[in-house]
């Protein structure tokens, strides 16, 4: 007898779910764990970093173990008598929000392994020690921690197959496509959490090269774009290489440092975006100018 489809995406739900929780086991109690009690005597490295490394991972851990595993474990069982997964996916959903903090902190955690390593001989034997046991299939701590950063995207995949198979009488019909939207949803908060953490990271590198002026440091600034321009001085009729930073709420006019120490630039000249104008000028002499004035003053400038 032919398995039905949607049962066997259901299996393979169960089966990577299984392979998926002795891959946090192995990251939250035997490289968490070591390493951390590596770190409690001193020799390695300070908790806090093996903490930051790990981020949330032990609750993680803990759900998929003992919340999400049994759970779809007693609706595999119980398949034949009542086939349907939809209800525990909706159960689990919500809980997938805890993923956006590993999720978000997984950059740094790759960077303060490598930096430890170069750091503390100890704390990289340890974990080359680990990486040598047979649990670890010969893959690095760094690979075995991408694992629950994937692991959402995969439901969603597992999932939409098996609504697109499920026939349009079964009972868990309603459920599942619920179950599918929840996780969706998920799946888009977590991508949020990750594009908000870039959007930040390269907003403060930004205010470093700017020198970090005090009243342009702010968070919810948005930069659009950013480069070089020729500033033209109508008294001498020469131009001269200036940087512009367009910003949601403003212009900066930056001059670039000869000496570059700390900053790259510096900030002339601040233009609200709130009341700019931007006019093109048909200049024989030097193509592809404009103005742009604000409240303060008119700069003429000529773009590539």
């Amino acid at each position: 007898v032919q398995e039905p489809e949607e049962k066997k995406i259901a299996l393979e739900l169960l089966e990577t779910e299984q392979a998926y929780v002795n891959r946090l086991h192995l990251l939250d109690q035997v490289f968490y764990a070591e390493l951390m009690k590596e770190a409690k005597t001193g020799k390695t490295v300070p908790e806090e970093v093996v903490k930051m490394i790990f981020s949330n991972i032990s609750s993680i851990y803990q759900f998929h173990a003992e919340f999400f595993l049994p759970e779809l474990r007693k609706r595999m069982e119980d398949w034949n008598r009542n086939p349907r997964i939809g209800d525990v996916i909706q159960k689990l959903a919500p809980f997938l929000k805890m993923y956006g903090e590993y999720v978000k902190n997984f950059d740094k955690a790759v960077e303060l392994i490598t930096a430890w390593s170069e750091k503390s001989p100890p704390f990289q034997e340890l974990i080359a020690d680990i990486q040598k046991r047979k649990v670890c299939a010969n893959l690095t701590l760094q690979h075995h921690m991408l694992e629950p950063v994937q692991r959402i995207p995969r439901y969603e995949l597992l999932l939409k197959d098996y609504v697109r198979k499920l026939p349009p009488q079964s009972p868990d019909r309603g459920d599942a496509e619920k179950a599918l939207e929840m996780i969706f949803m998920v799946a888009k908060h977590s991508n949020a959490a990750i594009a908000e953490m870039e959007r930040l990271q390269n907003l403060w590198v930004v205010y470093q090269r700017l020198g970090l002026e005090d009243d342009i440091v702010d968070p919810s600034n948005e930069l659009i774009k950013e480069g070089p321009i020729q500033k033209i001085s109508t008294r001498n009729n020469s131009t001269s290489e200036k940087y512009l930073f367009l910003f949601n709420n403003m212009l900066l006019y930056c001059v670039p440092k000869v000496i570059q120490v700390g900053a790259e630039f510096q900030v002339h000249l601040r233009i609200n975006v709130e009341g700019m104008k931007v006019r093109e000028l048909k200049d024989t002499e030097f193509p592809h100018t404009f103005l742009v004035s604000g409240k303060q003053r008119t700069l003429e400038l000529q773009a590539r």
